[in-house]
């Protein structure tokens, strides 16, 4: 086969792949009013999901209402939790719900950037993965912001990697792709940021085709809406010890 024959395979086979695969972009979203229809626009740039299903987690702050207008529009579909439970019971909703073959998990700020979804799902088009990470430690662009959050993530991914007999360089990203039938029999009891953990040590029980790919990652402050505390690492610990040990 000649190199030319070989790259139109290529291109063909991925091509295919493409056609076949449904994307479900879910997003959890908790009193984020000043960013939630910038994200939406961003992701719907891409072009790229067949449907958006958000999770409005009790917001209190006017997310509801904007949602409330959005929702319907093209392949936006919201689902409303009446009070806030936590992001992961959040995505736990959206996972369920979710009609892709394909999902990602999008936060409603604007840390993560949408631009990478190409990136982050050529793995999966490509048959070399089952779930992937978007890694922030691998090189890719970010601006600098709260040192010992990247202590605590680095640490934590440490960790995960010695229970797991792994090699992840970020556990904690908010960037994870998965197929569906990877998380169809998957019991997720994580309410809030101890979702993250959960998701991985229970992903890395079942031996699945895991991938990293780097992101970029534009950190926000407290003062800019930011949620997860160093107190949440005291969780994550727990939790990735917990999951080593029991389903």
């Amino acid at each position: 086969m000649s190199n030319d024959s070989v790259e139109n395979y290529k291109v063909s086979r991925s091509s295919s792949i493409i056609r076949r695969m449904k994307i479900t972009v879910i997003i959890p979203a908790y009193n984020e009013s000043k960013t939630i229809e910038e994200i939406l626009q961003r992701v719907q740039a891409m072009e790229m999901a067949d449907e958006i299903l958000i999770v409005d987690d009790g917001s209190e702050d006017g997310t509801r209402e904007i949602l409330q207008g959005l929702d319907g529009s093209g392949p936006i579909r919201v689902i409303y939790h009446e009070k806030n439970q936590g992001k992961g019971a959040a995505v736990t909703t959206g996972m369920k719900n979710a009609t892709g073959d394909v999902m990602i998990i999008q936060d409603a700020d604007l840390e993560y950037d949408p631009r990478d979804y190409p990136a982050l799902f050529q793995p999966i088009r490509e048959d070399i993965a089952d779930v992937v990470y978007g890694s922030r430690f691998l090189g890719g662009p970010r601006r600098p912001a709260m040192f010992w959050h990247m202590v605590a993530n680095k640490l934590l991914t440490l960790l995960t990697n010695v229970l797991y007999n792994n090699i992840l360089t970020d556990m904690e990203t908010g960037y994870k792709v998965f197929r569906r039938n990877v998380v169809d029999d998957l019991t997720i009891h994580a309410k809030s940021f101890d979702f993250e953990p959960e998701f991985t040590a229970k992903i890395m029980k079942k031996k699945v085709r895991i991938y990293e790919v780097p992101i970029s990652f534009n950190p926000r402050d407290y003062d800019e809406g930011k949620k997860i505390k160093l107190s949440d690492a005291f969780v994550a610990v727990w939790t990735l010890f917990k999951y080593r040990f029991v389903n």
